[in-house]
């Protein structure tokens, strides 16, 4: 049983050109990635999938694996299931390349669930800090059923409110998901956004559109992405704290 986690990256970011390379702390974020899913599924089941010969060399300085994969991918897992065509795996789990303090055990957990139920694909989701703004476009925001079933995410700040309570606990994504080779092949052959994939900007939603169940597994921990140049500070900051 392999269980592969792969971890997109490309240069070319609308908010932060040149993400992956961005020095936090004094190494590159994708590195700061990559040393978490290695912690957790080991470094040979650790690979970056990237379009950019930048990436792929300071990957590969740092002693880490990648796939060199199209440029004309639209999203992150369009990335990935480039990949399951290349290097054959069980389950394949997508770890963002811009979030330094995902939890190790958490990308492990998500793979648990994954080969516990392999007919669901899963996601990750925790409530937004009180650091964070939940109507800030950059957060996409969750809405589940009472089994914890994706109905919804948004970049709106969602649900809301009639009443205007403000006292509501807003969940976030986090972006670990867990496929199968199936999966991500159906996604691979609908390579255009769907409707709503398309507005929101949000991959995930391309699944739940085409009708699939996906599960939302609540992390006890949180996490920081690096969007825009604030985060640095932010992120650098937290890592710090963790004496990280």
């Amino acid at each position: 049983m392999r269980i592969l986690g792969v971890i997109p990256a490309r240069f070319q970011s609308s908010r932060l050109p040149g993400k992956p390379l961005v020095l936090i702390l004094g190494k590159p974020l994708i590195i700061w990635v990559c040393e978490i899913v290695e912690k957790a599924l080991g470094n040979e089941n650790t690979i970056v999938a990237t379009d950019d010969e930048r990436i792929a060399k300071t990957v590969q300085d740092y002693g880490f694996k990648f796939v060199m994969t199209s440029s004309k991918h639209l999203t992150g897992t369009d990335r990935l299931a480039e990949v399951s065509r290349k290097i054959d795996a069980d389950i394949y789990v997508n770890v963002q390349g811009d979030e330094p303090l995902v939890n190790h055990l958490d990308i492990k957990k998500i793979a648990k669930l994954k080969l516990e139920s392999p007919e669901t694909i899963i996601n990750a989701m925790t409530y937004i800090s009180d650091d964070e703004e939940p109507n800030s476009v950059h957060i996409p925001k969750v809405i589940v059923n009472l089994n914890n079933e994706l109905l919804y995410l948004s970049r709106l700040s969602i649900p809301g409110s009639k009443m205007g309570n403000n006292d509501f606990k807003y969940l976030k994504q986090v972006c670990i998901y867990a496929f199968s080779k199936q999966e991500l092949e159906v996604f691979f052959r609908h390579p255009l956004k769907t409707p709503l994939e398309q507005q929101e900007d949000i991959e995930i939603l391309r699944f739940l559109e085409l009708g699939y169940t996906i599960k939302m597994v609540h992390l006890d921990t949180s996490s920081l992405a690096v969007d825009v140049p604030e985060d640095i500070k932010k992120v650098e900051n937290a890592l710090q704290s963790k004496n990280l």
